[in-house]
């Protein structure tokens, strides 16, 4: 059976601060590039968003499915089960990217989704361009609203 590949970066200009993610589909020699940028974010978010992005962009939901992320924080929750715990205890302690995270669940509970770390900056040409693609985005004109993020900042 065929794999999609799925390359993942996000970035953000200050942390909170302007964003965007970048991401890279193959399957079967076929290659699609996606990158957004935001006004107001984190770049655990955008990290996290690419990974989401990339997984809805994909149409054959059967086949099997390989994220390649630099995101420590995003492969560890996935991986180690940090998620599950989470999703157990209604992100119990102020977990961050509630709403990101419960995206992400939706999507891994209807794929076969398996996560693994690639060194960022370093000799991997995807993840190089991934990040390409979500600096560029970050410094882009007309950003869009994250608003998972700032209405999480506004709640009082």
């Amino acid at each position: 059976m065929n794999t999609i590949h799925i390359y993942t970066d996000g970035s953000s200009r200050g942390n909170p601060g302007p964003g965007g993610f970048g991401v890279i589909l193959m399957y079967k020699g076929h290659r699609k590039e996606i990158s957004k940028g935001y006004r107001l974010t984190t770049n655990n978010r955008m990290e996290l968003l690419a990974v989401i992005t990339g997984l809805k962009a994909i149409t054959k939901k059967d086949l099997p499915i390989i994220v390649y992320s630099d995101s420590q924080y995003v492969v560890r929750a996935i991986e180690e089960g940090w998620l599950n715990k989470w999703m157990k205890t209604g992100f119990k302690g102020g977990k961050k990217n509630k709403d990101l995270w419960i995206q992400y669940h939706q999507l891994a509970t209807i794929m076969n989704v398996k996560l693994k770390w690639v060194k960022g900056h370093a000799n991997n040409p995807y993840n190089n361009r991934c990040d390409e693609l979500a600096t560029a985005a970050a410094d882009g004109k007309n950003l869009a609203a994250d608003e998972g993020y700032e209405e999480s900042i506004t709640v009082t």
